[in-house]
C-alpha cells in the first residue's frame, strides 16, 4: 500500500513528535495573532480577578493547533490541564470521576466534543454555568438526584466540526476561536523552530520549500520536515536547503503546489471519470477508494480552500485550476472524453 503523506489518521510516534515541537506560551506561538491577542487580555484579565477563565470552545481543521492552545493556557494560567475526548466520555460517571478531582481553575481539555454522548452533555450543562453535578443514583422508585459541587474550571472544547454541537452546548462558551489556514511565512517560522529544536540545519529556503507545500497546516509541515530530515540524513549530509527539500518532496509525492497522491487521484477522477463534475461525494469516495469523512475532513477542505474544487449542491466540481495544474482545459479534455467514447461505444 502507498504512504499517504495527509492521512487523518495519527501514529503514536506522530503523536510524540508533535508534542516535542509544541509551543508552550503565547509568545513561542506563530501565527493566528488576532486570536492570540485575544486570549492574552482574556488571560491577563482572568489572572488579575483571580477567577477561572471563561469556557473556551476552538473549532478549525485538523492540524491547526486546537490542542496547542489548550495546553498555552493552562500554561498561561499556571494550572493543571486534564485531557480526554468526546467519544471516551460514555457515561456520566466518566465526567464526574474527572470534575471531581479538578483543582479550582484548572483546565479541562475535550477534544471531538461534537462527539459527546447526549447523555454526558446533559450532565456537563450545570457543570459548565454554576459549578455542580446532577447526578441520579439508583434505580426505579428509590433513585434519588444528588448535587455534588466542583471547583471552578475551565472547559476547552476542540472540534473539527462545530456545526455538530447543539446549541445548548454551544452557547455555554464564554470565548469561541475560529482557526484558519496559515501563510506560508507562519510556517516557515513553525519549521525553522522545529528544525532548531530537532537540531537540523535548514536554510530560509529550504524551510519556505516546505511551508509552501504545507496545506497551509502546522501538522503536515512538521511531518515533511521530518521526512525531509530523513532523506538529508540519508543523501544530502544532514544539510537542507531548497534543492535538497525539493527532492525529498518529490519522493513523497509531493508536487510544487503541495498536492499529493490523493488529491491529484481526487482532482483527476472528477476531470476523466466525470468532466469535470458534478459528482456525489459517495461517488466519488467509491471511485478514489477513500472513506468519505477522510475525503470530506482530510482532503477537500485544502483543495477548496485553494481554488481546485467546488462544493455544489449538486456534488463536487473540478475547478479551471485544476484542469490548468494537469495542463488540460475543459474544452480539451471534453474532446479527449468523446473521442474515447467513439473508440469505445460500450464503455
Amino acid at each position: 500500500m502507498e504512504e499517504r503523506v495527509f492521512n487523518g489518521e495519527e501514529k503514536e510516534e506522530e503523536i510524540g513528535f508533535e508534542a516535542s515541537l509544541r509551543p508552550l506560551s503565547l509568545a513561542e506561538f506563530v501565527g493566528q495573532d488576532r486570536i492570540k491577542d485575544n486570549l492574552k487580555v482574556f488571560i491577563e484579565a482572568t489572572r488579575a480577578r483571580h477567577e477561572a477563565l471563561d469556557h473556551v470552545l476552538v473549532h478549525g481543521f485538523p492540524g491547526l493547533g486546537k490542542t496547542t492552545i489548550a495546553y498555552i493556557i493552562s500554561q498561561e494560567l499556571n494550572v493543571n490541564i486534564r485531557t480526554t475526548s468526546g467519544p471516551v466520555l460514555e457515561r456520566a460517571g466518566d465526567l464526574a470521576a474527572i470534575l471531581t478531582n479538578l483543582e479550582p481553575r484548572d483546565v479541562l481539555f475535550i477534544d471531538e466534543i461534537h462527539r459527546l454522548n447526549h447523555v454526558v452533555e446533559e450532565v456537563l450543562y450545570p457543570a459548565m454555568e454554576d459549578f455542580q453535578l446532577d447526578l441520579v443514583i439508583g434505580q426505579g422508585p428509590s433513585a434519588r438526584t444528588v448535587k455534588l459541587d466542583v471547583p471552578p474550571f475551565t472547559l476547552v472544547g476542540a472540534t473539527t466540526r462545530a456545526g455538530l454541537l447543539t446549541p445548548p452546548l454551544r452557547d455555554r462558551f464564554g470565548v469561541v476561536l475560529r482557526l484558519d489556514f496559515y501563510g506560508p511565512e507562519h510556517l516557515a517560522k513553525i519549521v525553522s523552530r522545529a528544525a532548531k529544536i530537532l537540531g537540523i540545519s535548514i536554510d530560509d529556503e529550504g524551510a519556505m520549500e516546505i511551508a509552501r507545500r504545507s496545506r497551509g497546516t502546522p501538522r503536515v509541515a512538521n511531518r515533511l520536515l521530518r521526512r525531509v530530515r530523513d532523506y538529508a540524513q540519508v543523501r544530502a549530509d544532514n544539510i537542507i536547503n531548497r534543492p535538497v527539500t525539493d527532492a525529498a518532496l518529490k519522493m513523497l509525492g509531493v508536487d510544487e503546489k503541495g498536492l499529493d497522491k490523493m488529491d491529484r487521484k481526487i482532482l483527476l477522477a472528477l476531470i476523466q471519470k466525470f468532466d469535470g463534475g458534478p459528482a456525489g461525494i459517495d461517488t466519488l469516495s467509491a471511485v478514489v477508494g477513500e472513506e468519505r469523512d477522510t475525503l470530506e475532513d482530510v482532503y477537500e477542505p485544502f483543495l477548496v480552500q485553494e481554488g481546485y474544487l467546488n462544493r455544489t449542491p449538486r456534488g463536487r466540481m473540478a475547478t479551471r485550476l485544476a484542469y490548468e495544474h494537469f495542463n488540460l482545459s475543459p474544452s480539451e479534455q471534453r474532446q479527449q472524453q468523446d473521442l474515447f467514447e467513439q473508440k469505445d461505444p460500450e464503455s
